[in-house]
């Protein structure tokens, strides 16, 4: 069976993946798919970076400013809200292009993944009490293989490998197992944009320096007065390290600084996550304009 064609524009925070994906969707008929943990929340504009109303205007974008920052957004929530979006986009005859730099979303929608269960809050509670070297211990008996991929110090997954075999009484081993043997839902074909990795660190410092610029520490500040976020929304890159200055416990100057470094470490981590994923094709960025870009990609799909 033929599966239907999905492309992604992904990679680390800061390479031009919007850029891309808007000239790709304009040469093939495409809508885009934010696939950005952080973009789905109303009310942080520049905290996420999140695309202009002319880039908008030039390609529509969906999954974007839908839930309020004090909802939570697991991936399996993600998945339930774009598929749906996804098959509009095919009914009505336009490509859909995945675009963002969050991999758990974009593997929620390429691959094959049962998601655990909801969490017990209290049975996380009680596992918390307890000692790291215990946890990872009895991880070690129920479920071998993930704790020779965890280290103990890793509490929250090491945590939420025991909760789901506790409430389940399958492991993640077996779960990701029997995801394994399941056929992917489409025909993913994913791009990343390739930068030296000083380039892309100059290219993020400049991009903080354009939110500043745009409103950031305002955006904070009314997000601060509006009271409670879900600790998702809180890992929004900048929003802590602003925050403190605000409240004056650091300057203004320092928190800037440590949102450039919070920005390059997120790279970082993303670039890990991406190369170890063999579907992705990487593409040289460096001197080449969002439409050349796109047209690598075509290029490389007539291969």
């Amino acid at each position: 069976m033929n599966k239907r064609r999905l492309y992604g524009i992904v990679g680390p925070t800061a390479s031009g993946k919007t850029g891309a994906a808007i000239a790709l969707a304009r040469k093939i008929g495409g809508e885009i798919v934010s696939c950005d943990s952080m973009q789905i929340y109303k009310g942080m504009d520049i905290l996420s970076a999140k695309p202009t109303a002319q880039e908008c205007a030039a390609a529509p974008h969906h999954m974007i400013s839908l839930l309020e920052p004090t909802e939570k957004c697991t991936a399996a929530r993600f998945r339930d809200m774009a598929n749906p979006v996804i098959e509009d986009l095919f009914a009505r005859g336009k490509q859909p292009i995945l675009c963002g730099g969050t991999g758990l979303y974009i593997d929620a929608i390429t691959k094959p993944r049962s998601f655990a269960l909801e969490g017990d809050e209290a049975l996380r509670a009680r596992l918390m009490q307890m000692e790291r070297s215990a946890l990872h211990a009895r991880l070690q008996e129920v479920d071998p293989q993930s704790a020779a991929r965890l280290h103990e110090n890793d509490v929250r997954r090491v945590v939420r490998s025991l909760e789901v075999y506790i409430l389940t009484g399958n492991t993640m081993t077996e779960i990701a197992q029997r995801d394994a043997a399941q056929e992917a839902p489409f025909d993913a074909r994913l791009f990343a944009l390739d930068w030296p990795r000083e380039i892309l660190y100059a290219r993020i410092d400049q991009r903080v320096d354009e939110m500043v610029a745009s409103g950031m520490i305002e955006e904070v500040r009314g997000l601060m007065q509006e009271g409670a976020m879900h600790p998702t929304a809180l890992q929004a890159l900048g929003y802590k390290e602003i925050l403190l200055a605000l409240r004056g416990e650091i300057s203004m100057e320092e928190a800037i600084a440590r949102v450039k470094q919070g920005s390059r470490n997120y790279a970082k981590r993303q670039l890990t996550w991406f190369r170890r994923d063999a579907r992705i094709r990487w593409i040289s960025a460096q001197g080449k304009t969002a439409e050349e870009i796109a047209e690598c990609i075509l290029a490389l799909e007539e291969e």
